[in-house]
């Protein structure tokens, strides 16, 4: 197969959705060499955030759409689809392009943007939205990466449920390879961290929650490292660290490579991620193979990423998360040991053989 990608957010961006796509690909291309991998950039990238495989080629637009690249990405590709011979694309973050004449899938992360339109601002609502029900209803086939996200795609843009598969998400392998002990003390004298710790991982914005572990672990002696992007939110977390004495016990990390972070993760004695909502919560299945017990959410995704391992609190009750943290601080090293293989267990739904099978059986349908 020659499968086109629309491969914006694999140059472009850091995280999430970045992530997403380069790990997907990756996954394509290592597990199933068969196939031709053609990744649509629209732009030159500032930083390279993609290493070449042998099976992929990346595309840029040309002549005229060099200059307007954005437009080009909503419709003009389908002509060079044509001339490169895609049998298939496939829109990575919930969009494709217009006019599309050959066989389309879609991924939607999620509708955060119609569940919550209170955290953005109108005009994004409404060029999110645009986009999305253009994409799910002109695709072959729509993969949502969570039962939750299938369930608001059908409830929000009325799709039927046979056009909906739900794929999970991977990680990167840097994650699933376990650090000696002299490598994560070096990892923690360079970040002059503690031997044991709180850990969050994601950007410190409203919907992800951050305040409530500052809150919740104030008259405790936790120390609490978040390594993301600092938001305004984000500065709400700090001011709450300045004003209450915190600061000696409260670390910030951000611009972090992902090999730093996959030690962090191996590092830390508790995982905490009490996120409102989100699609799927990819941070969770990192530390699970970290092998890190994770304290999360009660409800939405989040036990479909956590498991059976995992506790689960309300996000808005701060002696729910301070109980769960000394629960997991505590435990006896024979019942940690037990929770982390389970949960390392748990996360084999969402090693690299299975997701590739996966999507290549889907591709397959999708032109068959």
């Amino acid at each position: 197969m020659r499968i086109g990608y629309d491969a914006k957010r694999v140059f472009h961006n850091a995280s999430g959705l970045g992530n997403y796509s380069r790990d997907l690909i990756r996954i394509l291309a290592n597990h199933i060499p068969q196939n031709d991998y053609i990744l649509y950039n629209p732009k030159s990238a500032s930083i390279n955030r993609w290493n070449p495989l042998k099976n992929t080629i990346e595309k840029k637009p040309k002549g005229i759409w060099k200059y307007f690249h954005a437009i080009w990405r909503q419709g003009p590709i389908r002509n060079q689809l044509k001339k490169d011979h895609i049998q298939l694309f496939h829109g990575l973050s919930g969009e494709l392009p217009k006019g599309l004449r050959i066989p389309a899938v879609v991924t939607v992360h999620d509708l955060i943007f119609l569940r919550y339109p209170e955290l953005y601002k109108k005009i994004d609502v409404y060029i999110h939205k645009r986009k999305v029900t253009h994409a799910v209803r002109s695709a072959n086939k729509v993969v949502a990466i969570s039962e939750q996200t299938k369930a608001d795609i059908i409830n929000y843009t009325g799709i039927e449920n046979n056009k909906v598969e739900v794929i999970y998400q991977g990680c990167h392998p840097i994650f699933k390879k376990t650090l000696s002990d002299s490598e994560k003390k070096a990892l923690r004298k360079k970040y002059n961290l503690p031997e044991k710790y709180v850990l969050y991982v994601g950007t410190l914005e409203e919907r992800k929650n951050a305040l409530l572990i500052v809150k919740s672990l104030l008259n405790t002696k936790h120390t609490i490292v978040f390594v993301g992007r600092v938001k305004a939110y984000g500065e709400k977390v700090k001011s709450f660290v300045m004003e209450n004495g915190m600061a000696k016990r409260v670390y910030f990390i951000d611009n972090i490579d992902v090999k730093d972070l996959a030690g962090i993760y191996q590092n830390a004695t508790v995982f905490c991620y009490p996120s409102f909502f989100e699609g799927f919560g990819i941070p969770i299945i990192e530390a699970l193979y970290s092998g890190v017990p994770v304290i999360t959410t009660r409800g939405g995704c989040f036990s479909e990423a956590g498991g059976s391992s995992s506790l689960y609190i309300d996000p808005k009750n701060e002696d729910e998360l301070r109980d769960a943290v000394d629960h997991l601080s505590n435990e006896s090293p024979k019942g940690r040991k037990k929770r982390i293989e389970q949960g390392l267990e748990y996360a084999q739904k969402f090693n690299d053989e299975l997701l590739a099978e996966q999507w290549n059986n889907l591709y397959k349908a999708v032109l068959s």
